[in-house]
């Protein structure tokens, strides 16, 4: 089964706004082994809509549309869908009166334009809107199926779930349960990972094809490995998964941080609450991007004490008692991660100090990073880091990172020493 996916909208033509929607979109199609090999971008204007949709049927099974089926003159996705079927658009009487009680629900008077959205070419299927005011369409054309979904990222992930998804597959005549977990992981490339990772895909590849592994590069969230599993039953598939989870885990070890949604905060603050301690933190370079992440995470105020952001020298030399000297060092690190433990009154602290650019410091290179704890059980630690990129992405790298090596002190692993 191939699909394209075209996004609609001069906005994204121009860079106004970013397609995270085609994104989202082909990730959920692949997670249910259906190929996406064309991704097509076009504005506000029929004529070129009707000739992308035109072409696309050409060379897939199906089309999914995203956006242009608002109440506004520019939303003409229903138009062109029409005119590529051959067909016209008729009035449901029923999607208006939703329309007009999703507004009055709101408080609010319908405008009259809000009406054509309940305009539908004839033979269509509609997706009821659950979540907004458009409704999707299912819309046969020449034994293929071209679906329209809006625009706006929670209505479309509704209706890709509900509707889209469960059709396709339907229409690929697939049998069984398709279903997909997610490592992730900190500290290697994609390079270094997949080098580890290789037995093992060569082994699957030898395999009976029922469980598969693809790589997610997230930028500073790490990589992902992706497992996908199909079976004729749930049991099966979740089985499935799980003895390729264990064989994963035992080639990757601790630089698996967690799982699906499990975010590296999440991760730390599982061991907190396992070990019963409290957590405070200083921070130098990353300005508060460490405690912004931990605040995350529900029931935060449970074993989080908060941050100093000792950002100035003298901050650190006078509200952390630093000693007076350069602040660029594993020892000024552990002494600010005592600092953060002593003036917050937590079990442990946690310090980062350390050069994001755009000049060198204190004869340190741009990217040289040092992380401090300081806890009674685990007395005090720091480590040395070398990250690479521009000032934001040193940031980025560094939070997680720290975060990372405090959660791997926490678990009882070796420290890491970044990205490798």
């Amino acid at each position: 089964m191939r699909v394209e996916i075209v996004a609609v909208g001069t906005e994204l033509l121009l860079g106004q706004i970013v397609d995270t929607n085609s994104a989202v979109i082909s990730q959920k199609l692949a997670e249910f082994g259906i190929d996406c090999l064309f991704q097509t971008r076009v504005g506000d204007n029929l004529e070129r809509i009707v000739s992308v949709l035109n072409s696309a049927l050409d060379r897939n099974d199906a089309v999914m549309v995203c956006g242009g089926l608002g109440p506004t003159q520019d939303d003409i996705t229903r138009e062109a869908i029409a005119q590529v079927m051959g067909v016209k658009l008729e009035h449901h009487q029923d999607i208006e009166e939703r329309i007009r009680a999703i507004f009055a629900a709101r408080g609010r008077k319908m405008s009259a334009n809000n009406v054509r959205q309940a305009m539908v070419p004839v033979g269509a299927q509609v997706i009821k809107q659950r979540k907004g005011t458009a409704p999707g369409l299912i819309c046969p054309v020449r034994g293929k199926v071209i679906y329209a979904v809006p625009g706006v990222p929670h209505e479309m992930s509704d209706m890709l779930e509900s509707a889209v998804i469960p059709d396709l597959v339907s229409r690929a005549g697939m049998t069984g349960v398709i279903r997909s977990r997610t490592l992730r992981t900190w500290g290697l490339s994609e390079s270094a990972l997949a080098e580890k990772v290789a037995p093992r895909l060569e082994a699957l590849d030898a395999g009976d094809g029922r469980t598969t592994i693809a790589f997610l590069a997230s930028g500073i969230e790490g990589i992902k490995l992706r497992i996908t599993a199909k079976a004729e039953s749930s049991a099966v598939v979740d089985s499935l998964l799980d003895d390729e989870e264990r064989e994963l885990r035992s080639i990757l070890g601790e630089i698996v941080f967690g799982i699906d949604d499990t975010t590296i905060e999440m991760a730390v603050a599982k061991e907190l609450v396992r070990l019963g301690i409290t957590l405070s933190v200083a921070e130098s370079l990353t300005g508060g991007l460490i405690s912004a992440r931990l605040v995350n995470v529900l029931g935060a105020s449970d074993w989080y004490r908060g941050c100093v952001v000792s950002y100035a020298s003298d901050v650190k030399y006078k509200v952390l008692g630093v000693e007076v000297g350069p602040v660029v060092s594993e020892r000024a690190a552990i002494e600010m991660a005592q600092g953060a433990r002593r003036v917050l009154q937590s079990d442990m602290g946690l310090a980062i100090t350390g050069v994001a650019g755009p000049s060198p410091q204190e004869a340190n290179l741009v990217g040289t990073v040092f992380v401090g704890t300081s806890s009674e059980k685990f007395g005090d630690r720091a480590i040395q880091l070398m990250l690479p990129g521009d000032r934001d992405r040193i940031r980025q790298y560094a939070t997680i990172s720290a975060l990372d090596w405090l959660r791997r002190i926490l678990s009882g692993g070796k420290a890491s020493t970044g990205l490798d």
